[in-house]
């Protein structure tokens, strides 16, 4: 089983009527179990590395933020089972998704040596994060320049630079189920 064959198994389910969560969170336990400690190590080079370009004032908070919640996340997929089984996830948003989760999986691949998985876990983390969880990428607090973060208001998630990535087909962001922060 190599990485990539997780866009044909995804690619598969989307004939279907409904995918429910137990369908999916199947999927992505299979995965994240080939996903190993030294797998973890490289992902977190790879957000450092990212992090560079992160304005300083912001940078320790972003990979705390990302590094918890991004990496981290693949031992909670693989350990989780108290998710709504047969609850059936948004499949219109899990179709909408598929374009932009194989192209920013593909170009990550361009970038990373052959044996690094993180667009594997890429790819699982934000199917975990928006399906499952039914969370917003960034997590609530998440901080941007101008001290700007991710919140929930009334049950509703609001990101305050959602709308500036609307032009960006590869932005995560398509995928998030937060909201433009209305007051920004």
């Amino acid at each position: 089983m190599n990485p990539e064959d997780i866009l044909v198994e995804l690619k598969e389910l989307s004939p279907q009527d409904a995918i429910t969560k137990n369908e999916l969170m199947d999927l992505l336990k299979k995965y994240a179990a080939i996903i190993s400690v030294y797998d973890l190590m490289l992902a977190t080079a790879h957000m450092r590395k990212d992090g560079e370009y992160v304005h300083a004032q912001y940078r320790e908070k972003y990979l705390e933020v990302y590094i918890k919640y991004f990496i981290m996340r693949m031992k909670e997929v693989l350990e989780k089972e108290d998710y709504n089984h047969n609850t059936n996830i948004d499949k219109k948003s899990y179709d909408e998704s598929f374009p932009m989760l194989e192209r920013t999986f593909e170009k990550e691949r361009l970038t990373a040596s052959k044996e690094d998985k993180f667009p594997l876990i890429y790819v699982i983390t934000a199917l975990y994060t928006t399906f499952i969880l039914e969370e917003p990428i960034h997590p609530v607090g998440s901080e941007f320049p101008g001290s700007l973060k991710v919140e929930e208001r009334n049950g509703e998630f609001l990101c305050p630079v959602k709308d500036n990535q609307k032009d960006n087909v590869n932005a995560i962001c398509h995928l998030c189920l937060a909201e433009q922060t209305p007051d920004i």
